[in-house]
């Protein structure tokens, strides 16, 4: 008998609610939920296959463990004895700094990947933590971090009342929105448009979004750093700086504008590859708009300078007065985040606070770029990585020079593997732990929670029946934390006690905070009262009570609990974004800090840049993204594969006629890091002197379990990276916009 069941798509940052139909504990059905009260009804093809992803046969359904040099299945006692063996071994004998954790992006598309990786890397006593984050979105963190004095308070587009959106390097109608989570994307520029506004796309290529726009600038990949500043320093020449009410909380906007002096349009026209007067204009549109954005993603971000880029978007933001006003860039306030303090200094935002071994980078935000993960796993000498565990990431695909981290990986004493697929990565584990299918996972959006560009609140139980002889993902992560520590379920240890620690932890600090609505109440009274019937429904009512809407554990009667989430399956609508500037702000000063001395210091390498101008014959790279994938993590199920999600290598026609390739041939493309031979694509989407490639592909390596991937492998673009290419204050590989050279295959 088909029943239905609701759930929020996993699948991509859009977080859209589903109407799943459920037939024998099977989803054979995923549709749009109109009544969802945050993308009421909306549905891309990623979500309409839901069921076909969560049925791959593919898919573990047992843990692996090595044997004689293969994995085979294995129950999960024996899977954690393994771990428990393995890790510390390691530990033992070299300390927890011998082991490395990895996160991949999937992670924060998880309930469990929310709440467990820290409490893992305490466990561990590890500070060499690798995340996708220095493939993607990094730079925003740091600039972010020196602006407003914390790195996770993320400013989005408030895009149901802005009059004029200017988007760089981003291409939401296919990405569906990436740190801006927006469902239904397409409707929301429909009604931009409805209403009179204007789109603006500065982006190298003719996306799908930019031929929506109603002006599109194409300039050479990597110098949006550039570009942004003549924007900046037009504003101050015109007089068009004009903060408004944010005024008071700015400071330093004086020295801003003596570092924009160099920056002039017609100083960095031949750079950009775009003329001075077009500049001066999208500065002018920008100023002239009654209410106007700036959002930035990866096209500006995993380039040379994404910092100085990221910074940039959030300095135009505040100088036109749309920083924390509506329809501006504005601060989500999530129902799981910390109840708002007193607005005052803080400590602000520092890196380097300890160095990769081999390379010396700095860590950003608790993090070394995942870039130097092979070296500091090859190289030989005291301190080498010599374990790792790896949590649904993919990093022989994800990060650049993939062959020298495929060597590396076999190098490792030991390693063990959170994921639902013998992948690339997952292939040189120990031990393979896999959670199961999303249907029978709960969910709920810790991370893009707080980059929604509404304040709502949803959770879904499990839309299905957890599978005979699975685990449900966080006893999968709590079990991993036991056994890092050396204690097995064998040996009496509850996986229910790390969930525990975790609410005594969080208890005892509310109880000790002035500010706190539970400041000097009883821990345990407090504990008991919480509600849900696992460990992690009980820490997520006690985050939403202590939270910004929260009950205050009976101090607001109206406040959110579990209990009344529940009661609302399609979620509870909390409101449009609204200003949080002071509140927000934890730098030493107190203010939006616009001069940090990390970016001032930075911007003589741009300076240089400029002077030195661009390779006019040269080609450089960027990637591209698909609406049926993401990243590697989606080429496994047929209904996502085919059409137009091809891993070829797009170029203009006048390059091709120049470099004698043919359409659908076969060209070499060489990097710093190696070559690759991809199917040419002609296209006169992309200008001039640019070839685009999509990122995640390249599944043709032995030892897999990915059939259908394996039948269109398609080529790893990363391969053309040696790891060497940084944006320093990041530690962000360079993704976009690197140099290369492309041939005819003969």
């Amino acid at each position: 008998m088909t029943r239905t069941a609701l759930r929020i798509c996993p699948l991509c940052e859009a977080t859209c609610g589903l109407t799943l139909s459920v037939d024998d504990g099977r989803v054979t059905h995923a549709r749009g939920d109109r009544d969802d009260v945050f993308s009421a009804g909306f549905i891309c093809p990623k979500g309409a296959a839901f069921g076909a992803l969560d049925s791959d046969p593919d898919r573990l359904r047992r843990p692996l463990v090595r044997r004689e040099g293969r994995l085979t299945e294995a129950t999960w006692d024996e899977a954690y004895a393994a771990v428990a063996a393995g890790i510390g071994a390691v530990t033992g004998a070299h300390g927890g700094d011998a082991v490395g954790v990895v996160l991949g992006n999937p992670n924060v598309h998880t309930m469990a990947g929310g709440l467990y990786p820290a409490q893992l890397i305490g466990a561990l006593r590890t500070r060499r933590v690798f995340t996708a984050s220095t493939l993607d979105q990094m730079p925003k963190h740091v600039s972010c971090g020196y602006l407003f004095g914390d790195p996770n308070a993320i400013p989005v587009p408030d895009l149901d009342r802005t009059d004029h959106l200017l988007l760089i390097g981003a291409n939401p109608l296919v990405s569906n929105g990436s740190l801006a989570t927006a469902a239904d994307f397409p409707g929301k520029l429909k009604a931009l448009r409805r209403r009179g506004g204007r789109l603006v796309v500065i982006d190298p290529h003719r996306t799908r979004t930019a031929r929506a726009a109603d002006r599109h600038v194409a300039p050479r990949p990597g110098t949006d750093a550039a570009l942004l500043l003549a924007m900046v320093r037009t504003l101050f020449a015109e007089g068009l700086a004009d903060p408004g009410e944010l005024t008071p909380w700015l400071s330093a906007v004086a020295e801003v504008r003596d570092l924009v002096t160099d920056f002039a349009p017609e100083a960095v026209a031949a750079y950009c590859d775009i003329p001075a007067d077009d500049i001066r204009a999208l500065a002018r549109e920008l100023a002239a708009a009654e209410r106007a954005v700036v959002y930035g993603r990866l096209g500006s971000t995993a380039v040379e300078f994404g910092t100085l880029a990221s910074w940039a978007v959030d300095v135009l933001n505040a100088l036109t007065g749309n920083l924390d006003r509506p329809g501006g860039a504005m601060f989500p306030l999530a129902a799981t985040a910390r109840a708002p303090r007193p607005p005052g200094p803080g400590k602000g935002f520092r890196v380097g606070r300890w160095h990769s071994r081999v390379s010396g980078h700095p860590e950003v935000k608790g993090e070394l770029p995942a870039a130097a993960l092979a070296e500091e796993i090859d190289t030989p000498g005291d301190g080498r990585l010599r374990a790792l565990v790896v949590v649904a990431a993919n990093p022989v695909l994800s990060a650049p020079d993939g062959l020298r981290l495929d060597r590396a990986l076999d190098g490792l004493d030991f390693m063990v593997s959170v994921d639902p697929y013998l992948n690339e990565t997952s292939r040189h584990a120990d031990v393979v732990l896999p959670p199961p299918p999303p249907a029978q996972s709960a969910h709920y959006d810790f991370a893009f929670s707080t980059l929604a560009v509404r304040n709502t609140v949803r959770y879904s139980p499990p839309a299905v029946p957890l599978e005979d002889g699975l685990l449900d993902e966080p006893e999968i992560h709590a079990r991993l934390i036991l056994a890092v520590l050396g204690q097995t379920r064998e040996q009496g240890a509850d996986p229910a006690l790390v969930d525990e620690q975790a609410v005594v932890r969080k208890l005892t600090a509310e109880t000790g905070d002035p500010h706190s609505p539970v400041h000097g109440r009883d821990v345990a009274e407090l504990s008991a009262a919480l509600g849900g019937s696992t460990g992690y429904e009980r820490r997520l009512d006690m985050m939403l009570r202590l939270g910004p809407y929260g009950d205050g554990f009976g101090a607001d009667p109206d406040g959110l609990t579990l209990a009344r989430v529940l009661d609302r399956p399609h979620g509870i609508d909390l409101g449009p974004l609204r200003p949080r500037v002071p509140e927000v702000l934890r730098t030493p000063s107190g203010t939006v800090e616009l001069a940090p001395e990390a970016v001032a210091a930075d911007l003589p390498r741009l300076r240089a840049a400029v002077t030195r101008g661009a390779d006019g014959e040269g080609l450089v790279l960027i990637g591209r993204r698909h609406l049926r994938s993401n990243n590697s993590w989606m080429h496994n199920v047929p209904a996502l594969t085919g059409g137009t999600n091809r891993c070829t290598a797009q170029i203009h026609p006048v390059d091709a006629a120049r470099l004698g390739l043919a359409d659908g041939a076969l060209a070499l493309i060489k990097g710093d890091g190696g070559e690759i031979t991809a199917a040419v694509e002609i296209t006169d989407a992309l200008r001039p002197g640019v070839v685009s490639v999509p990122h995640g592909w390249g599944h043709d390596r032995e030892g897999t379990r990915l059939t259908e991937a394996a039948r269109e492998p398609g080529v790893n673009v990363n391969q053309l990276l040696d790891g060497t290419r940084l944006d320093p204050l990041s530690g962000t590989a360079l993704l976009n916009g690197f140099p290369i050279r492309m041939e005819a295959v003969r």
